[in-house]
């Protein structure tokens, strides 16, 4: 999904940011309700998070100012207000959801993929499987047949991204774009570390090794031929 957070405080959108991130998602900031309301404006976006109380342009406001506009993109709106009253107000408005602060990153995870679904686009898979090798994106669960194997974020970051293109070459530049969000090549063997860490950890005292180096090339993971 590509996602918009509309968030004033910093802290916050970077946790979000990096957190929607850190699950595959696309993730963009912005940093009030006038930046806001022009990024949602000429982005084509998935879905919207947005913090109710906002500088500039309040939350109720810019979402007002999209359905004039016959915007449909779903939105969440996050705010401290959460009496009753003031989640009514929010869903008159416009927003498609409401959830009051402080929140789980699991549940606005979990209600950020209904309104994606709900809008008509793909569904995300939140459970993927190779072999007998099987990651779930909710969970954090990783597992290869009856063995339960323990990732760092990065290395569990790594191989979603490889299990989601299963069966594919996954070059260098594709993981540091997508795992380690870089737009360039800093000349560093940080790939080759984690794929070895990641390779000891769901290969090593299987019969049938799954992460392959495709030389010249990049990585596979794939199940059956060595």
């Amino acid at each position: 999904m590509r996602l918009l957070i509309i968030e004033d405080d910093r802290e916050s959108a970077d946790y979000l940011v990096k957190a929607f991130r850190e699950v595959g998602h696309i993730a963009d900031h912005a940093a009030d309700g006038e930046e806001g309301l022009a990024m949602a404006e000429n982005g084509e976006y998935d879905v919207l998070v947005v913090d109710r109380m906002l500088p500039k342009r309040d939350g109720l406001s810019l979402i007002g100012a999209l359905r004039g506009k016959d915007d449909t993109t779903p939105v969440l709106i996050l705010s401290a207000l959460g009496q009753v009253d003031d989640r009514i107000k929010g869903l008159r408005a416009g927003g498609d959801d409401y959830l009051p602060k402080p929140y789980s990153f699991a549940e606005l995870l979990a209600r950020v993929e209904v309104l994606s679904r709900r809008r008509g686009g793909p569904a995300e898979d939140t459970l993927y499987r190779v072999g007998d090798l099987e990651l779930d994106r909710l969970s954090h669960r990783v597992a290869r047949g009856k063995d339960e194997l323990t990732l760092q974020p990065r290395e569990f970051r790594l191989l979603e991204y490889l299990m989601k293109h299963a069966g594919q070459v996954v070059t260098r530049t594709m993981l540091l774009e997508n795992v380690w969000d870089y737009h360039f090549d800093p000349q560093t063997n940080v790939i080759d570390v984690h794929i070895s860490r990641l390779r000891s950890k769901i290969d090593k005292g299987f019969e049938r090794p799954l992460l392959h180096t495709i030389r010249g090339a990049g990585y596979m993971i794939r199940d059956g031929i060595r």
